[in-house]
This record gives C-alpha cells, structure tokens and sequence, in this order.
C-alpha cells in the first residue's frame, strides 16, 4: 500500500497514491486499495480536490432543498389527515385523500434517499434486509429514469445482514446511476439477491473466508468495461467520464463501504455485453426478535402543548392537528417567542413540540434554555432533516425523542403520548 505523494515542485508530474486515513477524511471509506495512475494521464491534485469540495457544496444544496420540500409535504399531509377526519369512512373523497396520503408518502420517501445521499452522518450499524433497501432505492431511481426497464429477483427468505442503511443505500444508488450512465439510450436493470452457504470459489480464494454470505447483485445491459478499466474501476478520482462530468469517487466509496462492512465487491464485464456488480455481505447469523408493528390509531389527550415553527403554514396546520386530537396548543414562530410564552405560562405547559432550524435562535440553543428554566420539561423535536447530525447532538442533551416532517396523523398522537405518559 502507497502512502499520499504530493510533488507541488513538479506540476506536469504530480501524483495521487492514498492510503485509507487520508482517503477516510475525503469520503469516510476504511479500506480502498489504489494502484498507482499514470502519470501522464493523471489530473492535477488541486482539480481532484475542487471538484470533492464542489461537490460536498451540491450535497449541502441538496439537504436544504430536501428539507424545505419536506416542510411543504408536511403541509400536504397535515391538510389532507385534517380532512379525512371530517368524513365518514364510506365518503368519495376519502378514496382521494388516500391518495393524496400516499402520494405525500413517496415524496417523503424521495427526500429521504436525497438527504442520506447527500449528507455526512454517523454510522448506524444494525440488522437490515437488503430486499426492502433495494425496493426502496431502485423505486426512486426508476423514477428519475424511466427508460430503464427494472427487473426484480428477489430471495423472499433473504437472511440479514449487519450494516449501516444509509450507506447501502449509497452504494446502491453508486451502481444504479453508473449502469444508467452504461445505457444513455435506455436498458434492462437486473438486480438479484440470494443467500449464500459461503463465497463463490474465486472469492473464497482470494478471500480466504467461506461463512454464509449475502449476495447483492446489480447488472446491466450496457456498454460493458474492457478489462484494464475493470482493473481500476475501484480506484478513487478513475473515471471513464471525464473530470468535467463524474470526481471517480463513486464506485472507489462503495468499496470502501462494503470493505468496512466485513464484504466484498467484484464486477465482471465485457466491452458490449453489459456489466455486474456483485456484493458478497456476511450474514448476520445472530437472531433477533421480530418487533410487532402497531395499528396506526389515533391517541388523543388533552394537555397543553407548545408548538414552536417558523414555517406559517406549517405551524398553523400543526395546531389544527394537534387541537383536533384533544390538546390545547400554544404557538411560537421561533425560539425566543418560544422562550417568552414558556416562561410565561410554563405551569400551564406540559410539552413543548420543537422545529430544529428556527431563523433567530435555532433549535438547540432553544432547546438548551427551556431545559435550563425547567430540567423536567418534556420535548419533542421535529424536522424536516434526518436524526442525525445537529439533531442527534439536542438528542444526546436529552431531548425526549424526535419526528421527520412530513409525518401522518397517527404518529405525532403515539409519539405525543409514548413522551407524556413516561414516569
């Protein structure tokens, strides 16, 4: 393994060989084997880390757009679960609103793939099934590329693995949009799970390992990889595109994902027969219980709460919400009004309901003065953003618990009562 070579005396010949620390801080891989470029082929260092920072400044863009689109479906969805309550069960329009629920559910869904793409996040290690991430993330691609026929081949007693989702989600979202790169005219999109008893024979070899494994398998009917580029496929900045359209980051951060992971991935291909990408997970051999889900009911009460949110439209349809299922509401569009009515009436209040992002005094800061006048003050934060990041941070300060806008009717009641009704 080469370490990091840097020649700032010698533009015409500088080169990028990396070990995993220094390629750890770029893109939080662990292990990514590099090969030494070539030299006379090989772009300037300073390019390389200009087009990183460009685009970590495209993921920070996306995660605000995420989450102001998610305030905008909350408003949908808050609109829509104040309506279906009006009606009995056998009204037309309850079909529609359904609809409309559903349809709220998959721009959530969006966002969510957008906003775990996008962001840098602390690893969540836990049991996971492939065959729900790769419904999930393969949906969200079709949509954005329709031309792409998606074939499904499914292990229905798939095993879990051990893994953090946003980072799967990431590598399958790497493969899908190189494949559809391979097919600019449109194609056939194959991907397949399976338990495995152990490693394929040329796997176990070079491996060494034959426990049972998880097979992911993403191919396409593309253009196909001749067999020096397969060499480098996985080297960090190679690309085939061109610097101007593709960094050669994304297939070298899957690697070093699913290295991290305890796997493995290979590719086979040839020049116009199309490639595939297969992932060899360990099974997670330890059993965990099944967790049952509860029915979605509606849990009523009738304390007073806070609801603090800068957003108008959201702040008055979460009142609505929260007055139509029995609470007294209290409403502040920000942190210090927040702070004022608390203080002013903090005998009356038995919860406060808390926006993360607020323009004068944000979230946190909020958080840290209410607890700071009442240590036993219950809150629940809400945002449009995941809980992670700024959230897990107020979380670990001991807030009670969190919710993502858009959220349904149903889940602010339970999530309202599970805080209220602790000890």
């Amino acid at each position: 393994m080469k370490t990091l070579q840097l020649r700032p005396d010698d533009d015409k010949s500088s080169s990028l060989w990396a070990d995993p620390q220094t390629l750890s801080a770029l893109w939080g891989s662990k292990s990514i084997p590099v090969k030494p470029s070539v030299k006379s082929k090989q772009k300037p260092f300073s390019e390389q880390i200009r087009q990183v920072e460009k685009m970590e400044a495209i993921g920070t863009l996306a995660s605000g757009i995420a989450h102001n689109f998610n305030n905008l479906l909350m408003g949908i969805q808050g609109n829509a679960s104040l309506a279906r309550i009006n009606l009995e069960e056998g009204h037309p329009a309850v079909k529609m609103l359904s609809n409309i629920e559903k349809m709220v559910e998959s721009g959530a869904k969006l966002t969510r793939q957008l906003l775990n793409y996008a962001r840098e996040k602390t690893n969540e290690i836990a049991p996971l099934n492939l065959n729900k991430i790769v419904c999930e993330t393969s949906e969200t691609f079709g949509i954005t590329r329709k031309e792409i026929r998606i074939h499904l081949d499914l292990d229905h007693n798939l095993k879990d693995v051990n893994a953090d989702q946003g980072q799967i989600e990431q590598v399958l979202l790497n493969l899908y949009v190189n494949a559809g790169d391979a097919m600019p005219q449109g194609g056939d999109l194959f991907i397949k799970t399976r338990n495995l008893d152990g490693l394929p024979e040329n796997e176990s070899q070079k491996n060494g390992q034959n426990d049972p494994y998880v097979l992911l398998e993403v191919q396409d009917t593309g253009v196909g990889l001749d067999e020096a580029t397969q060499k480098r496929i996985f080297e960090p900045f190679f690309t085939t595109k061109g610097l101007e359209d593709g960094t050669g980051l994304g297939l070298s951060s899957a690697y070093g994902i699913i290295e991290s992971h305890g796997g493995h991935i290979d590719v086979t291909s040839a020049p116009g027969a199309g490639s595939t990408f297969s992932i060899f997970l360990p099974e997670l051999t330890t059993t965990t219980s099944e967790v049952a889900i509860e029915d979605q009911v509606l849990l009523t009460g009738g304390e007073t709460i806070l609801l603090v949110d800068d957003e108008e439209l959201v702040l008055e349809i979460g009142a609505e919400l929260l007055e139509s299922l029995g609470y007294t509401v209290i409403k502040a569009d920000g942190g210090r009004e927040a702070l004022e009515r608390y203080l002013a009436k903090k005998d009356e209040i038995d919860m406060v309901i808390l926006d993360m992002i607020l323009p004068d005094m944000d979230g946190g800061e909020t958080f840290d003065q209410l607890k700071a006048a009442s240590p036993k003050l219950k809150v629940l934060l809400s945002s449009g953003y995941g809980a992670d990041g700024k959230a897990a941070e107020i979380i670990n300060r001991g807030c009670d618990g969190f919710i993502q806008k858009p959220f349904k009717m149903q889940e602010i009641s339970q999530k309202i009562r599970e805080i209220l009704d602790r000890p």
